[in-house]
């Protein structure tokens, strides 16, 4: 028999509480994952010692995912979707769109420079390698949702008559490009400290100034 209080079923409160209750634990392995992962790299990491650190057991985290490569791309994933949406958020209609791409490119530029981010970058290319499909479902996860925001909000301001751009998608990866020009390469090499505030504001500044120049209004379009 199912209960009714208040209208609603208390059947549907306890499955609304077991998937609750599942959503924690899933988000309990991933973050147990993402610290073996970043301290032992992708092949020294094992299901033994994620679990261990997550505080499961090892049948547990076999029921959430079946594999070592399945949990890596669920973290990896998620975490850059999660970014993508949280550092793409434009709107569309505001004419200043200098104020608009400064504030993406710093952002950008802060959260790409940080040592965690390099070093989830240097692990998915190294297990690309021997996993493509992890490499794959990474950058469309995060490089890829970027672009794709980017090049719709550049597409709106084609329309308005702020951007002169006849590939709106092309150009969405330049501006990301400019960002972290000189920069992110040095990174991934473990060349120098992380970038400072100042050196960060001056690579986007130096990005704006080369992109207005190539796709600013009345920009020469060939």
């Amino acid at each position: 028999m199912t209960v009714v209080h208040d209208g609603i079923r208390v059947q549907d409160l306890a499955e609304a509480g077991e998937e609750s209750a599942e959503s924690a634990k899933r988000r309990q392995i991933l973050e147990g994952a993402r610290k073996v992962f970043l301290a032992q790299g992708f092949d020294g990491a094992s299901m033994g010692e994620i679990a261990k650190v997550a505080g499961v057991s090892k049948g547990t985290l076999y029921v959430y995912f079946d594999s070592k490569e399945s949990l890596f791309e669920a973290l990896t994933t998620e975490e850059k979707r999660g970014l993508a949406e949280v550092l793409f958020k434009l709107d569309p209609e505001d004419p200043d769109v200098r104020g608009v791409l400064r504030t993406l490119g710093l952002s950008y530029l802060r959260r790409m420079g940080k040592p965690e981010h390099i070093s989830s970058i240097r692990m998915v290319m190294g297990a690309a390698e021997k996993f493509p499909r992890l490499g794959q479902a990474f950058y469309e996860a995060g490089p890829c949702q970027g672009i794709a925001r980017l090049k719709a909000y550049f597409d709106r301001q084609v329309e308005a008559g702020r951007l002169s751009i006849e590939d709106t998608g092309v150009a969405a990866q330049h501006f990301l490009d400019l960002c972290v020009s000189g920069m992110l390469r040095r990174l991934l090499f473990s060349v120098g400290e992380p970038p400072t505030e100042a050196q960060i504001q001056r690579n986007v500044e130096n990005a704006l100034r080369v992109f207005f120049a190539a796709y600013g209004p009345g920009a020469p379009q060939e």
